[in-house]
């Protein structure tokens, strides 16, 4: 359900930024305005990105191989992670050069000089429809969860980077309109390559957070702390366990959890006993907390057991 609900999220920004990438370089092209092309630029880039989210949701469900026995569900993080790339090279560098060429040789706009406040009118429009739909499906699988602990704590990358990506589109052109405006008032061009550093600063500062996230997923999170709450409550509510002496948890991807555990069984039970013991534990483990696919519990002796037969051993 998180799946759709993200891919849902990826192609209607994709559709939104697409149509506003063509109407924004339409008025570049008729303004000559700096921060008209830097928001050109920008939706070109997200659109690219979302390109890439749906790719790396499409390659993350080939099967398991013998060399990646695991699957691919972390190609998917892999593919936020260039989204990160590809918004601080292509768009916030991007800005910020075009913000600098500006401000060392500005000039008024002074052809089609409403055109581009009206494309940003609507592109703020049809960004805000975007957003409103990411927010909507994010909604749906945040729980009460507050939004930056949503954005650092999601193991689904998709519904984070379009949510920060649609934030910053908007926040951008509002920029961009302010720079405009304001260079059509005063006829002061610096207006406008100011409003295009911001975009810069503010596509750069989106990037480098996106790439933290992402690199954090792709060096291996674990899972919740509901999810692991539920999983050792699972484990040590099964008959013929006493408890669970520890336990590790990683995603692989966004809905699949690595879970390997150890576990204190009877040291008289027989290895029959034991076996059907961790296949129950698996099983209350899946029904709990499904997105648990891959389960390896390791039975041990009680510590205070195993020390006594040591002891004794030793004597």
């Amino acid at each position: 359900m998180a799946a759709e609900g993200s891919t849902k999220a990826v192609v209607v920004a994709l559709g939104a930024n697409l149509g506003i990438a063509v109407t924004k370089f339409v008025a570049f092209l008729l303004t000559g305005s700096s921060s008209m092309l830097a928001e050109s630029i920008h939706s070109v880039a997200d659109s690219g990105n979302q390109g890439l989210l749906l790719l790396g949701g499409k390659r993350a469900k080939r099967d398991a191989t013998a060399a990646h026995p695991f699957g691919y569900g972390r190609e998917r993080y892999i593919y936020a992670f260039l989204v990160a790339i590809v918004l601080f090279s292509v768009g916030g560098l991007f800005a910020l050069y075009e913000a600098w060429h500006k401000i060392s040789d500005p000039h008024p706009i002074e052809d089609w000089r409403w055109v581009p406040v009206l494309v940003l009118v609507v592109a703020i429009i049809l960004e805000s429809m975007a957003m409103r739909t990411a927010i909507k499906e994010s909604n749906a699988v945040r729980g009460k969860a507050g939004w930056v602990d949503f954005i650092r704590r999601s193991k689904s990358p998709e519904l984070p980077v379009i949510l920060l990506e649609d934030a910053g589109a908007l926040l951008g052109l509002v920029f961009a309109l302010i720079g405009v405006g304001l260079t059509l008032i005063t006829g002061n061009g610096v207006w406008d390559g100011l409003g295009t550093a911001a975009i810069g600063l503010l596509l750069v500062a989106i990037a480098v957070v996106l790439a933290v996230e992402m690199k954090s997923l792709l060096v291996g999170e674990s899972a919740t702390e509901e999810h692991v709450r539920q999983i050792e409550s699972a484990i040590a509510s099964t008959e013929d366990i006493d408890s669970v002496i520890h336990m590790r948890t990683m995603h692989i991807g966004p809905e699949e959890l690595l879970v390997a555990a150890k576990v204190a069984v009877d040291g008289e039970d027989d290895a029959a006993r034991v076996a059907r013991a961790i296949d129950a534990a698996e099983a209350r483990v899946r029904q709990e907390v499904p997105i648990a696919t891959l389960i390896y519990i390791e039975p041990d002796l009680r510590r205070s057991l195993r020390t006594a037969e040591e002891t004794a051993s030793q004597e």
